[in-house]
């Protein structure tokens, strides 16, 4: 008696292509990869390209330039912590529980391990390649004091704290929050700080700043 066996087919006509969203995800983390471990300048578009799996021409075609790149990786970066804070629920939020979810958020992102790497790396060769320090400055330090100022502004719209300039009391709640740890990571003198410590911070910050300025 002869059994039939069944014979996999192929699916007939091209293989499918992956879209250009998911080859851009891959070549971001393959280039995060890339100036972790070898900074800027010696970082590879060849290994880059290799580790995403694309042809170095696929990669040019979506990113034209290394800076392109570099600052495609730094907005990647804020895009999660943005997501993470979820804008939404945090102008939903009580005053005192709303700024501790922000300097929360603003802490895990700014006193992380990648985040203290990519400062170094801006510092170290900036003077060489001065658009990523551009890139660093617009897509990082500005679009996350942004969302900060806002939310003090609306807490002022609110009638709960008294600011003469968003502007300026963010700077300052920024620096408070981050400056000191994260100069120290920077400078290889401590560790980033664990998320128990950056909470006792911001819970910390919250207080001082809420005294000079709740109504």
């Amino acid at each position: 008696m002869v059994q039939n066996q069944q014979i996999e087919r192929r699916p007939r006509g091209r293989p499918q292509i992956r879209c250009d969203d998911d080859t851009r995800s891959l070549i971001v983390e393959a280039a995060d990869t890339q100036f972790h471990e070898n900074g800027y300048a010696a970082a590879s578009i060849a290994t880059i390209a290799q580790e995403a799996g694309v042809s170095t021409k696929t990669l040019y075609r979506l990113f034209p330039t290394k800076a392109d790149l570099f600052a495609s990786v730094v907005s990647e970066r804020i895009s999660r912590f943005l997501l993470a804070l979820d804008p939404p629920m945090l102008a939903a939020a009580d005053l005192r529980e709303g700024l501790e979810r922000m300097l929360m958020a603003y802490g895990m992102l700014t006193l992380s391990e990648d985040t203290v790497t990519i400062m170094r790396l801006v510092i170290a060769e900036s003077d060489r390649f001065p658009e990523i320090a551009t890139s660093f400055y617009e897509q990082a330090i500005l679009r996350t004091n942004a969302l900060m100022e806002n939310w003090l502004r609306l807490q002022v719209e609110r009638g709960l704290i008294a600011l003469d300039d968003p502007h300026l009391a963010c700077g300052m709640l920024r620096g408070m929050m981050t400056m000191e740890p994260q100069r120290a990571a920077i400078l290889r003198q401590e560790p980033p700080p664990k998320i128990e410590a950056i909470q006792a911070r911001a819970k910390m910050c919250a207080d001082l700043f809420l005294k000079g300025c709740a109504l």
